[in-house]
């Protein structure tokens, strides 16, 4: 059965629109907690555009689950997620102009800077991710790098158009789970995964964690957080 880890970024996205002090990502993330997540994850972007330092200091003090951390691998964000002490640093690739994570990190094209991020995280205590796309040079460029989970871009699947193409990508899911668990990785996913297409994603034998965000402040605005955060795990069970 996988966890649930929840994604409260856009908790802080709506305070940001009024430059304010509220709603609070860290109440989120404790009221997410008391409702059966797993985990708590913050997207700390380069451009500061819901996340902010002071919010992941005060997660890191007030998460009694797990926090993991969404990053580039900049050297100012590395920094800071060193001297924060996340317990998971989840690494994505990062543009300016992107509503939200578009793809996977290309770890095989970027192996070198990838792993030296890893080792300087890994260095100071804390599990690294790598958020791939579900294919074979991808987990093998992961496992190379030395971290010692993935989650897998579910994006494609969540996107496809009709049942043969969700069948399809759904196929490509369980094939990139088990060659990882093959390996030895640890196998997390998530992206655009949602209350109507989670249900087949959540029974493919080998995934640890389910990271689901929007969909779930979505839902909570006409039943709350709480009452979102136990639908969700509920159907993840």
């Amino acid at each position: 059965m996988p966890k649930l880890g929840v994604n409260i970024d856009h908790v802080a996205t709506l305070r940001e629109a009024r430059r304010g002090r509220e709603p609070d990502p860290a109440y989120a993330a404790f009221v997410c907690e008391a409702a059966g997540a797993d985990s708590i994850v913050v997207h700390l972007r380069e451009d500061r555009r819901h996340i902010k330092e002071n919010d992941l200091f005060l997660l890191r003090r007030t998460v009694k689950t797990k926090l993991n951390l969404e990053m580039s691998i900049s050297d100012e964000i590395v920094r800071i997620a060193c001297k924060a002490r996340p317990d998971q640093a989840t690494l994505v690739p990062e543009r300016r102009k992107e509503l939200t994570t578009e793809g996977g990190l290309d770890v095989a094209g970027n192996l070198n800077k990838i792993s030296r991020a890893v080792k300087q995280l890994r260095g100071s205590g804390i599990e690294v991710s790598l958020f791939i796309d579900p294919e074979k040079k991808q987990i093998d460029a992961a496992k190379k790098s030395g971290a010692g989970i993935i989650e897998l871009h579910t994006g494609k699947y969540a996107d496809a158009k009709n049942e043969s193409e969700r069948e399809k990508y759904l196929k490509q899911q369980q094939k990139a789970v088990f060659y990882a668990k093959t390996k030895g990785l640890v196998v997390n996913a998530g992206h655009g995964l949602n209350y109507n297409n989670v249900s087949r994603i959540n029974k493919i034998k080998g995934v640890n964690e389910l990271n689901i965000g929007y969909s779930i402040i979505c839902r909570a605005l006409f039943v709350g957080l709480a009452q979102a955060t136990k639908e969700m795990k509920a159907l993840v069970k």
